[in-house]
């Protein structure tokens, strides 16, 4: 299965994808220290602007971890935005940046789980989430684990999307379109490993409403699909910058024995119960700004009704 081929980008598309790209481009061919220090920077920018997808973060958090009262919140969302500036400079790093990227350190934990996986030949899916420093990781790691990745083409931004398969394959066994299926079975049986990202709302279509971080939402049935298909083992893989901000860390969990189960509701709990390990780890490094709930049950109330109505009031509960 593929995608239809999208309309052709408007002239203003194409010229904001090339000013875009030029400032990727300026972003890494600066020191990578640097480089990442200016991203943060950024990011504690838009920490004081009141944006809508601030205030998605914000209520994802009071969603996922309803323990904690304003003040947590506002600290971790603070961390999250300085990350997510980074996570831009990672990106023109990862795409753009020469030798001096690949001298960063990265350290891998857990690789003898991946290795005991793979001992007897079966395929190995690496189920993993959208960390913020996942594109440079990627990049660090692609020379030392031979591994493809599924992606969500960038249709409507074309330009966009060529700059990032160009950096991709240059480290990575392959980058598969997550609408080509029988070319990541494919990628499978051949014995490489195939990161696998099963942490976004992709709608109701092929999903089951389960609790991720406590929520009930749609969750993909993608993984357990494949599993069956290929006989492949899932291995968990999360990434996180280290606690001096100079590198990054790999982890690789053991692989989750008798996963499927055959039951894809289970399955889906299972795999988020997995994620939720990863996300809590390290939650300020976490995809925040993202709608993860914008499908809710149908006899539950949209979960951003309120939260997009106005800008949070960032003076108020400070429990």
């Amino acid at each position: 299965m593929t995608d239809a081929t999208p309309p052709a980008p408007k002239i203003s598309d194409r010229i904001s994808q090339r000013l875009t790209l030029t400032l990727f481009w300026s972003l890494g061919k600066l020191p990578p220290r640097f480089a990442t220090k200016l991203g943060e920077m950024i990011g504690g920018i838009f920490n004081r602007l009141p944006t809508q997808r601030r205030q998605v973060a914000n209520r994802n958090l009071e969603l996922c971890f309803p323990e904690w009262g304003q003040a947590q919140r506002e600290q971790v969302i603070r961390a999250n935005l300085r990350y997510t500036g980074r996570a831009v400079a990672e990106t023109a790093l990862a795409w753009f940046g020469g030798q001096a990227v690949d001298r960063i350190p990265c350290q891998v934990d857990g690789l003898e789980h991946l290795q005991a996986a793979q001992s007897d030949g079966r395929p190995v899916i690496l189920l993993s989430g959208h960390f913020l420093c996942v594109e440079l990781a990627a990049r660090l790691i692609g020379p030392r684990i031979r591994m493809a990745v599924i992606y969500k083409p960038m249709r409507k931004k074309p330009l966009m999307d060529k700059a990032m398969l160009r950096s991709r394959s240059r480290t990575l066994a392959s980058v598969l379109p997550r609408t080509d299926l029988r070319q990541i079975v494919r990628t499978l049986r051949k014995g490489i490993p195939v990161w696998y990202a099963g942490d976004q709302d992709y709608g109701t279509q092929n999903s089951e409403f389960v609790p991720f971080m406590g929520v009930r939402t749609p969750t993909t049935t993608g993984l357990m699909r494949l599993c069956r298909m290929t006989n492949a083992r899932v291995v968990p893989m999360f990434f996180h910058v280290n606690s001096a901000g100079d590198g990054y860390t790999v982890s690789l969990g053991p692989a989750m024995d008798g996963f499927p189960t055959g039951n894809d509701r289970s399955d889906a709990q299972w795999m988020n119960a997995v994620l939720e390990r990863g996300i809590r780890a390290h939650p300020e490094q976490y995809l925040w700004l993202h709608r993860r709930f914008k499908h809710p049950p149908p006899d539950e109330r949209p979960a951003y009704a309120d939260a997009l109505q106005k800008p949070h009031n960032r003076r108020g509960d400070k429990s």
